[in-house]
């Protein structure tokens, strides 16, 4: 075989590897759609049988711990959604009541929302005060002046 075949059945082998290894990655376990609540409540039985994402505000006084079980609710607009929580992993620092949350996982059959993963961010953390201005302190410039 001279060079230039076995550069491109090496090349061949690599390409047909990444797509296999693409299209074995992207199945119906691993993927998983962002839901409203309120579009969940729409969907008919099979499709929630599908990995979802969901994503609401904590209900206030909602958040109930049982050991490693944490239980709550979201809220979207008037929609709520029970959501229970046994995973490995912690629950994020910004988990609490009306901090914004994403629930990844399932709908069990009784309704409530079975989450693998839990996100979650505290909306008023990170915005800037009222009427402030950002000022720059102590920057480099006044520094050197």
């Amino acid at each position: 075989m001279n060079t230039t075949v076995k550069f491109g059945l090496v090349i061949a082998v690599v390409v047909g590897t990444l797509g296999w290894v693409a299209a074995s990655g992207v199945n119906e376990d691993t993927a998983s759609y962002y839901k409203t609540i309120s579009e969940i409540e729409k969907m008919d039985a099979s499709a929630k049988t599908k990995r979802l994402r969901v994503g609401g505000d904590i209900e206030k006084g909602s958040i109930k711990r049982d050991g490693k079980q944490v239980s709550f609710v979201l809220v979207e607009e008037k929609r709520k959604m029970n959501v229970r929580y046994d995973g490995n992993e912690p629950l994020p620092d910004t988990f609490r009541d009306g901090a914004q949350a994403l629930v990844d996982g399932r709908i069990e059959p009784d309704g409530t929302f079975h989450a693998a993963k839990i996100s979650a961010k505290c909306a008023s953390k990170y915005e800037a005060k009222p009427g402030g201005n950002y000022k720059k302190e102590n920057s480099i410039n006044e520094r050197a002046s």
